[in-house]
């Protein structure tokens, strides 16, 4: 090869591999849990269930609830965590950064299960467009009566949201579920709860097939619900961590703390935006049959589809599901929302 034709070649061989394609990216791993929906009442309709609280195990309890609303009952779920935002592992500790919250903006149900969240404003406002749109229903399960927490002068606009916010007293707990964090009713990790469901609750549709409630986590203590609160289960004390445990004979069951309501509020949209707290709800909790189903009925109920409820809901576990027990630090680590598409 003469000396005058290597230029030639190497400039060749640059011209080529610059026209070539690019590798194709590795896809990005998933920072959510999306589960298609399928037949059944809630075809349709999508499902935004938000995990964030560091005790209870919400990324645990939320993926499993989703898995049984979308195999059983056709809805379209998505399951939003609190993310590490340097890996993309969910972190219950992580409190500033759940991604995906704009996908609310396509939904028809809010599930949110955090605890004392301080998110970026932007991220914050898709929440805010949710609740202050006036119609679309909401669930809050346990810790969501204290979902969010600001330092005193903090300047977001959405600082009054805190779960102690003096402003509006009470934060986005009080004013859209009905109470706030109060105290332990029931001694923390001794004591479990069993749901009654009050006489004058036995007709509404949430309670449909309920015979069992029960869960290992202790009964909220609750200050007082707004009058338009319609309580559904009651939570008895019970001195064990079994469901055979007998009540406690002292004062706290008499009478009992509510554990399950709804609200209808009126907000000038038009029809009232629906929604449903429940203080019981852990990932242990929902081993219960019984709180499993009210749940579910609640999801039906928010949508507008309470005459779908079927007079005993199909709850079963959909995959694995072996919930750690409630508690700081238990969370487990390394773990990718992509990692749960497969029902483990």
């Amino acid at each position: 090869m003469t000396s005058a034709l290597v230029p030639l070649l190497l400039l060749a061989a640059t011209c080529a591999a610059q026209d070539a394609p690019s590798p194709a990216p590795a896809a990005a791993a998933p920072l959510w849990l999306s589960l298609p929906g399928g037949d059944g009442p809630g075809a349709g309709k999508h499902v935004v269930l938000v995990a964030g609280d560091e005790e209870y195990r919400s990324e645990e309890a939320l993926p499993q609830l989703a898995r049984i609303l979308s195999t059983h009952h056709g809805f379209r779920c998505t399951v939003l965590f609190s993310t590490n935002p340097d890996d993309g592992t969910i972190d219950p500790d992580a409190r500033g950064n759940i991604p995906g919250l704009q996908l609310l903006d396509d939904a028809d149900l809010l599930i949110l299960f955090t605890r004392f969240r301080r998110l970026p404003d932007a991220d914050m406002k898709h929440i805010s467009d949710w609740v202050e749109g006036g119609v679309k229903p909401i669930i809050g399960i346990r810790t969501a009566t204290h979902a969010f927490a600001y330092a005193a002068g903090e300047r977001s606009q959405y600082a009054n949201w805190s779960w102690d916010s003096t402003v509006e007293p009470g934060g986005f707990g009080r004013r859209v579920l009905g109470e706030t964090w109060v105290a332990h009713h029931g001694h923390h990790g001794s004591e479990s709860t069993r749901g009654v469901v009050p006489e004058a609750a036995r007709a509404h549709p949430i309670v449909r097939g309920i015979t069992d409630a029960w869960g290992p986590t202790d009964v909220y203590a609750i200050g007082k619900l707004p009058d338009d609160a319609v309580v559904l289960l009651e939570g008895e004390v019970l001195a064990g961590m079994t469901p055979d445990a007998a009540p406690v004979d002292d004062a706290r069951n008499a009478p009992r703390m509510p554990i399950v309501w709804a609200r209808q509020l009126e907000t000038g949209y038009g029809d009232p935006q629906r929604v449903v707290c429940s203080t019981i709800g852990a990932a242990v909790d929902l081993q219960s049959e019984g709180v499993r189903r009210v749940l579910v009925n609640a999801a039906y109920w928010c949508v507008g589809l309470e005459a779908a409820i079927p007079e005993k809901s199909e709850v079963g576990i959909v995959g694995e599901f072996e919930p750690t027990m409630f508690g700081f630090g238990g969370a487990k680590k390394g773990v990718r929302a992509g990692d749960l598409a497969g029902g483990g």
